[in-house]
């Protein structure tokens, strides 16, 4: 049968990104510290030579089928070398993103509940090069500072969204795993927080973060304090869901070494 999208093309353009995006399919998630299963979103995106009209869609769902199916963050150079020889393609990038569960306890009541986190993985490779960036998205409680600073007692606090990706390379892709950026996240604000919580609970973690008020700017700074110090290409956001404002307040950064 005639292959259309291998056939020549004579505009001579090339193009930087085309593939699928928005593909829901059935993963298990192994990195031999977490192992859970679900539906991720998943896109494969490759880059298209100047004289290809086309690329191969059908191939890179075969690609997620037979080398995504176990997303293995620590394999997945190896999934992406495979990908990029059967889409005969100059680059390929493969994100994967779906929601992984942990247990907390609660620290008075040590009752224990599933706290969800936002996970993206994602891989890149060129013949010359190769990396993979793990993302996770936790909430945190963050108290204001200067509230505490002003006020004859209290002080406003807030939920706040914390987003850490770390990145690595074909040798060492997977340097901080999951569960461990959770735990930096979480200890990152004024308090952590908790599905199920007792009233003895939130005793113990109001006054923790009045005891720990923090800035958007401080989070930032103390996850890229620890990340540095292990050595870490690392990109932060913070996002202050803010209480008594009528906005949000945000702060991101990014360091490579």
């Amino acid at each position: 049968m005639h292959d259309i999208q291998n056939e020549a093309d004579s505009r001579n353009i090339a193009i930087d990104e085309v593939g699928i995006s928005g593909l829901r399919y059935p993963v298990t998630f192994d990195d031999g510290h977490t192992c859970q299963n679900g539906i991720a979103d998943i896109s494969v995106i490759v880059g298209l030579q100047a004289d290809r009209r086309g690329t191969h869609m059908s191939r890179m769902i075969a690609l997620v089928h037979e080398e995504v199916a176990t997303v293995a963050p620590e394999r997945l150079p190896i999934a992406l070398k495979r990908g990029l020889a059967l889409l005969e393609a100059p680059t390929l990038a493969v994100t994967v993103s779906l929601p992984i569960a942990m247990i907390v306890t609660a620290p008075a009541s040590e009752r224990q509940s599933w706290q969800t986190h936002d996970v993206t993985i994602t891989g890149r490779i060129t013949p010359d090069t190769c990396a993979v960036a793990t993302t996770v998205t936790t909430d945190v409680t963050s108290l204001c500072p200067c509230s505490k600073a002003i006020s004859d007692y209290g002080a406003h606090n807030q939920r706040s969204e914390v987003s850490l990706t770390v990145t690595g390379t074909a040798d060492a892709p997977y340097p901080l795993a999951i569960h461990e950026i959770v735990e930096l996240l979480r200890s990152a604000g004024s308090a952590p927080v908790f599905p199920l919580i007792k009233r003895p609970d939130e005793r113990v973690v109001t006054m923790q973060a009045y005891d720990h008020p923090v800035f958007v700017e401080d989070i930032i700074r103390d996850i890229s304090l620890e990340c540095r110090e292990k050595g870490l290409n690392h990109a932060i956001r913070a996002k202050n869901l803010e209480s008594i404002h009528s906005h949000d307040a945000i702060a991101s950064l990014t360091y490579t070494d």
